[in-house]
């Protein structure tokens, strides 16, 4: 299994000489250092899958020695590991340019970076491939957009929800935000791996 996550990077190694500038031009725009954690953390795990899309290659993977169940579990598993990888060079890049940034942040962006990879990872296996990656970098970048103001819209009238969270102390706040997210994403793996189990290639 590890030589399927091993794979994704050999795949991509043109496309990683673009990870650096791309992060640079989240931070030389100043943008809060919670965004460029996530959009780091999506850059490997959605190409992979976007490549895969575009040459069809779960033909070939489910030809190797290797069980499905163990084919979506490389994704998950992949997934965690090069958010972890991306999130270091963030941080060592943000350093690099003397740009402040906290444990907080990067919490945050892979924080955001798991549940929407919970969200979309299995529309991979429901959807027929050919347009689901533009539509997921599209809403991504629509979310980007309009979540802030959505979610300043929400805390200003569902009173009684904002006054419930603000009650919390930060550690149970932290500590019931991170099991949701371990939550969904425990989830949408069993849900992928359901499907991906019973899809005809």
């Amino acid at each position: 299994m590890f030589n399927l996550i091993k794979r994704d990077l050999i795949l991509q190694k043109k496309q990683l000489l673009f990870f650096i500038p791309f992060i640079l031009v989240f931070i030389m725009m100043d943008k809060h250092p919670a965004l460029t954690f996530l959009v780091a953390s999506i850059f490997i795990p959605f190409n992979a899958y976007a490549y895969d899309e575009k040459a069809e290659s779960n033909i070939l993977l489910n030809s190797l020695p290797y069980t499905r169940t163990e084919i979506i579990a490389s994704r998950y598993l992949g997934a965690i590991v090069y958010m972890i990888s991306a999130c270091g060079l963030t941080s060592l890049t943000l350093f690099l340019f003397n740009k402040s940034f906290t444990m907080t942040d990067m919490a945050i962006g892979s924080g955001l970076f798991l549940m929407f990879a919970a969200f979309s990872f299995p529309l991979f296996y429901i959807l027929k491939p050919g347009y689901i990656t533009t539509v997921l970098i599209i809403s991504f970048l629509v979310l980007t957009a309009v979540g802030p103001t959505i979610a300043t819209f929400l805390a200003e009238h569902l009173t009684a929800i904002t006054d419930f969270i603000v009650s919390l102390s930060v550690p149970v706040l932290y500590s019931g935000t991170a099991l949701l997210i371990i939550v969904l994403y425990a989830a949408s793996w069993g849900v992928s791996t359901t499907i991906y189990q019973r899809k005809v290639f």
